[in-house]
């Protein structure tokens, strides 16, 4: 069962941007094998259930609250789909705590899709001339997972820092997804690194490992050179959104204009929010008021052909209030909490410590996606959260006990 469930430890990661169903098929998969071991998994999630409760009561809240709405205000009952699937991805928590699984399966998962996604997007941009390469899903969402990987993938190569072929074949997988996350143009994930940077930039200098700070440097120098070759677009992407910002807030012009676009979006937002700030409204009744406002003069409707808000915080806030907006946090901030406390405050790193740091990247990497783009939106984009959040606590609370 150990060979089982880290196979699928690295078929989850491995599969998430090159397939349409690896997400799916491996949360499935993942549930089955908790149901087949039911009574380990069990005795395992209670063994340690102290340690995780808070997240999986933050799930299990996110769920109850969509069924609170489906019953209060007639919300759709497929609105229950994903949140109740993420909860379920605690079954990966479980399985990995009964059996042991080895965490070096999620870290060559990580680099192998990652190198994997970077021939992808690479021959749509360069041989189909694609100016937003996303392969089977839409620039965005594939430029965040791609990020997520790379991170993971730098994880992966801090872990195995004192195996030196294993950490440097990790070390091409984190700059590949790097570069395929550059690729797609998506602002959001170099948003996201960012974040992740400033937030744990204090771990990552206790690192001890010569190889691995080459790596880091190296991903410096990959995103200088990407910045200042014209043929990326890199440069031109970001000033463009610095016009389109300028354009919206001197003008109103929101023509053509991506940022331009997010601005007007982000402003009903607020309108929606300031008229229902507890509770919200579902979205199709948020739509219908955004519609009224365009009527009005005080909003351009023509944005309404996307369909979200494009910031995650706002989405929530809109359709969920406060109240929706407390519990949607916790599914973040909780499991941060649990990753960083696992991190250490000594300047010896503790067993369980780059696994913490692939958790804590994760996280912090979907805040920073979530401030232009609403990645919880899509089905892969929630489920990886999920799944991936579960599988390294599993692997954490394993490494943890040394066990790992």
């Amino acid at each position: 069962m150990q060979v089982w469930v880290g196979s699928l430890a690295f078929l989850f990661p491995f599969l998430s941007l090159v397939t349409s169903f690896g997400v799916t098929l491996t949360s499935f998969l993942f549930m089955a094998s908790a149901l087949i071991l039911f009574k380990p998994s069990r005795d395992a999630l209670v063994l340690h259930w102290p340690k995780v409760r808070w997240v999986v009561l933050a799930f299990l809240a996110h769920v109850l609250f969509i069924v609170a709405c489906m019953v209060l205000r007639g919300e759709k009952s497929s609105a229950l789909d994903k949140p109740l699937r993420m909860l379920l991805a605690v079954c990966a928590l479980a399985v990995v705590l009964a059996v042991r699984a080895p965490r070096r399966a999620l870290w060559w998962g990580a680099s192998a899709g990652a190198l994997a996604a970077l021939p992808f997007v690479a021959w749509e941009r360069f041989a189909l001339h694609m100016e937003r390469p996303g392969g089977l899903i839409n620039p965005i969402t594939f430029g965040d997972l791609a990020m997520v990987l790379a991170l993971l993938a730098l994880a992966g190569a801090i872990d195995m820092r004192k195996r030196p072929r294993e950490a440097v074949l990790a070390g091409i997988g984190a700059l590949a997804g790097l570069v395929a996350s550059v690729l797609t143009g998506t602002r959001g994930g170099l948003v996201a690194l960012l974040l992740a940077v400033l937030v744990l930039g204090r771990y990552l200098v206790r690192v001890d490992g010569r190889r691995v700070r080459v790596l880091l440097a190296a991903g410096v120098a990959v995103l200088t050179a990407a910045w200042f070759t014209p043929a990326l677009g890199v440069q031109a992407h970001f000033l463009q959104g610095v016009q389109e910002a300028r354009a919206w807030w001197y003008k109103g012009d929101i023509e053509v204009s991506s940022v331009g676009i997010r601005l007007e979006l982000w402003k009903g937002a607020v309108m929606l929010i300031r008229e229902h700030p507890l509770v919200g409204m579902d979205f199709d009744a948020c739509r219908e008021r955004l519609a009224e406002y365009g009527r009005e003069g005080r909003f351009d409707a023509r944005v309404l052909e996307l369909p979200h808000l494009h910031n995650d915080a706002l989405q929530v806030l809109a359709t969920g209030g406060a109240v929706g907006f407390v519990i949607w946090a916790a599914t973040l901030v909780a499991p941060l909490r649990f990753f960083l406390r696992r991190l250490g405050r000594d300047k010896e790193c503790p067993p369980q410590f780059a696994v913490a740091l692939g958790g804590a990247l994760v996280v912090l990497g979907y805040v920073g996606f979530g401030l232009t783009e609403v990645i919880f939106w899509s089905m892969k984009g929630s489920v990886f959260y999920a799944l991936m959040v579960f599988l390294l606590m599993g692997f954490c609370l394993n490494a943890e006990e040394k066990i790992g």
